[in-house]
């Protein structure tokens, strides 16, 4: 975990050069617009102003949609938003456990980051508590870091 000293530091990224995508699922619109607005907030935090945004109807689509816009090349990362709230079959698990593994694939086979703001929550109550507006919890915002970050990094090792 990264110390306090490291955090500071991490706000002080330039991200005005950088393309960033937005991908965020139709599904839980409440849970997924606030963690929307939260990358949106984290991506203007950074000075980032070059954002393509796109939907897809739930997180199982994602990898896919990510790939396509990171094969683009129209960004230099991606930030994707969604929630997979745990319900009564085991459909949560294969949607939650197959999004993360092809979010995943999908950096590594592409070498386009990917700041990762899909939920896995038990309940409604948790969706809300990781989601909040400004000056609460968001994930959203916390990948939007992410996504600037690793972006750098990637520029940083290839000029």
């Amino acid at each position: 975990m990264a110390s306090g000293d490291e955090r500071a530091d991490l706000l002080d990224l330039d991200g005005s050069q950088l393309r960033i995508g937005i991908i965020s699922t139709r599904w839980n619109t409440d849970v997924v617009g606030r963690l929307a607005d939260g990358a949106r907030r984290g991506l203007a935090h950074y000075g980032v102003t070059t954002i393509e945004e796109a939907t897809v109807p739930g997180a199982f689509e994602l990898p896919y949609a990510a790939k396509q816009l990171a094969l683009s090349g129209r960004v230099d990362g991606i930030v994707v938003v969604g929630a997979v709230i745990r319900g009564e079959t085991t459909h949560y698990e294969l949607v939650a456990g197959e999004c993360g593994r092809g979010i995943m694939d999908v950096q590594l086979q592409t070498g386009i980051p990917i700041g990762m703001g899909v939920l896995t929550v038990e309940n409604d109550a948790q969706a809300n508590a990781r989601s909040e507006g400004p000056g609460g919890h968001n994930v959203g915002e916390e990948a939007a870091t992410v996504a600037v970050e690793l972006a750098h990094f990637s520029h940083s090792l290839n000029g």
